[in-house]
């Protein structure tokens, strides 16, 4: 018996509507609440500690944006009971994207004054996020992926989020890999049945 996650993205929740598209069509599928209910203290590690207990058994990920990055590092840190992952327009290069986005000025004002206004989409307010968020992802900026996990990555050519390059970079040289490249944005929701579709077969070969 195979155990299917899926890890929503940042600022998202079990409620998006991609995760519970995934929701209604994947018997079974666990999608913990990576908020837990305190979204101001998210990092990366969190996550990652909130996961782990729930890989008692072999287990398939699917994981959307940072929820994606998650689930390539799980693959990582527990490769005998990550057998295969779904990438989502993953956000690898996360901390380098968001300083591209918010700016080094923003930066050095989120480390001053401890907190950052971030609008969450699934609660649709600004919720600050405490500066522990991005201090903490800074460590995973250039973590070495060096698992040989089965990966399928799904990323939008016109995603401003998440440049497609970061998956192209990463699918580069690792075999084990398979990118396709789809005509969309971030959110991937116009793609929400080829999505279902490359997973499931890729995943249980259905």
């Amino acid at each position: 018996m195979t155990r299917t996650l899926y890890l929503h993205g940042f600022a998202s929740s079990p409620q998006s509507r991609k995760a519970q598209y995934f929701a209604a069509n994947i018997p079974d599928l666990i999608i913990p609440d990576l908020n837990q209910e305190d979204f101001g203290s998210l990092t990366i590690s969190r996550q990652l500690k909130q996961i782990k207990p729930l890989l008692t058994e072999p287990s398939y990920i699917i994981g959307s944006s940072l929820g994606g990055l998650t689930a390539a590092i799980l693959a990582e840190q527990c490769p005998e009971q990550v057998k295969k992952i779904v990438l989502l327009a993953p956000a690898f290069q996360f901390t380098t994207n968001w300083r591209r986005r918010l700016g080094e000025t923003t930066i050095t004002q989120w480390q001053q004054e401890t907190y950052l206004p971030v609008f969450h989409y699934s609660y649709q307010r600004e919720i600050p996020l405490h500066y522990s968020f991005f201090q903490d992802a800074e460590t995973y900026a250039n973590y070495a992926f060096k698992n040989k996990t089965s990966t399928l990555i799904l990323h939008g050519i016109h995603d401003e989020t998440v440049p497609i390059q970061v998956s192209e970079n990463y699918s580069h040289n690792r075999p084990w890999t398979k990118l396709i490249s789809l005509d969309s944005d971030h959110s991937l929701g116009n793609c929400l049945e080829t999505l279902l579709q490359e997973t499931k077969q890729f995943l249980f070969g259905v």
